[in-house]
């Protein structure tokens, strides 16, 4: 009960964080009806293109082996040794080949499903892994159910195909058993070959299907519900009360480090009491006048404050001071729909000597 409401709780789709931490985690979907498939093809190549040749091999070597078995010796250990890795060998180029192609089969199941990634956390041992509790409810909870009533299903389906394969084969069969071994061997290696393909063409049906679902019920777990959002969202994003006072800190300090600039400036431009700009302009370095120092209020009367205890002539402007506060910023130039106003109160500095404290002037 607590797992399904747990379920009905996610309701978001999973970010792309949560997507990559799984991936990383190596929880990645996979069909295990794939690598069968893979298996049912290599045995299906294996049975068109070397079964014939490789049985032909065999049965030769098992008929010189048999028809002159007084030919070998077997008085020592040594001489029984010699038979059996003869034998072995014989055999083991016949299986070697099946072996071959189904490990290739099976890698290339996994790899064309997931690109192979080394992950340490899945290799660690883990308690719950021999847990009998967990294990017992990993067989008989309703996932295991589910596998197990998948598996019985298959295993009907394919016996089907056996069973009808062979009982409509029944004429063949009795045909083949009184014609050459060779030509019944093919015989069966032909049955065996229809075979394959009938259960081949399920198993596509059942891996493409079981894909499909792997794909939509990993999508489906990592599903989260809108606290975890929003906790991921802190996480990256950081606590809301921790960047806002990051950014007042931040404010302080360009408001210090502005305030260290005004004393550099060449004249202020202000309203009486709510906004002040601070300009510096150097004939041979500025292209134009550079603001150096802006705010309202309490700021602009500090920075008013800081221009009269260093005689930087201070100039009322009201409707210049409002236009220029929300058009410039700190440390640019101003734009040039200011060039002729600002000049003519430079003008007025430099006309002072630039020394002179002007405050409480106008234009």
């Amino acid at each position: 009960m607590a797992e399904a409401q747990d379920k009905e709780s996610k309701t978001e789709e999973a970010t792309e964080k949560k997507i990559r931490d799984s991936i990383e985690k190596g929880q990645l979907p996979f069909s295990k009806e794939a690598p069968v498939l893979a298996s049912f093809l290599a045995v299906l190549v294996f049975a068109i293109f070397f079964a014939e040749d490789s049985a032909a091999q065999l049965a030769a070597f098992l008929s010189i082996f048999i028809e002159r078995a007084d030919g070998w010796s077997l008085d020592t250990q040594a001489d029984a040794i010699a038979i059996y890795r003869i034998v072995f060998v014989e055999i083991a180029k016949v299986i070697g080949i099946v072996m071959v192609l189904l490990i290739a089969a099976g890698v290339a199941a996994s790899i064309l499903q997931n690109t192979p990634r080394f992950v340490l956390e899945r290799i660690q041992p883990k308690l719950s892994r021999i847990s009998l509790t967990q294990g017992w409810s990993r067989l008989f909870g309703v996932r295991g159910f589910v596998e197990f009533g998948k598996s019985l299903a298959k295993l009907l389906v394919v016996g089907g195909l056996v069973v009808f394969t062979l009982r409509s084969a029944d004429a063949r069969l009795l045909a083949g058993m009184i014609t050459h071994p060779v030509v019944f061997t093919v015989t069966i290696r032909d049955l065996a070959v229809e075979i394959l393909v009938a259960i081949s063409l399920f198993m596509t049906v059942v891996a493409v299907a079981d894909l499909v679902w792997s794909r939509f019920s990993w999508r489906q777990d990592l599903r989260m519900t809108r606290q975890e959002v929003k906790d991921e969202q802190k996480q990256m994003e950081g606590d809301p009360l921790v960047r806002a006072r990051l950014r007042s800190l931040a404010r302080d300090r360009a408001r210090r480090r502005m305030m260290t600039a005004v004393p550099q400036a060449t004249l202020v431009i202000a309203n009486p009491t709510h906004y002040a700009i601070a300009l510096r302009y150097r004939r041979d370095k500025d292209a134009a006048p550079v603001v150096v120092a802006k705010g309202q209020d309490l700021i602009a009367l500090r920075i008013r404050e800081i221009a009269s205890m260093h005689d930087i002539p201070v100039f009322e402007e009201p409707a210049l001071a409002r236009s220029m506060y929300k058009q410039v910023s700190v440390d640019s130039l101003i734009p040039p729909e200011f060039y002729k106003a600002v000049a003519e109160l430079v003008r007025r500095v430099y006309r002072a000597g630039g020394g002179t404290s002007m405050a409480g002037a106008t234009a």
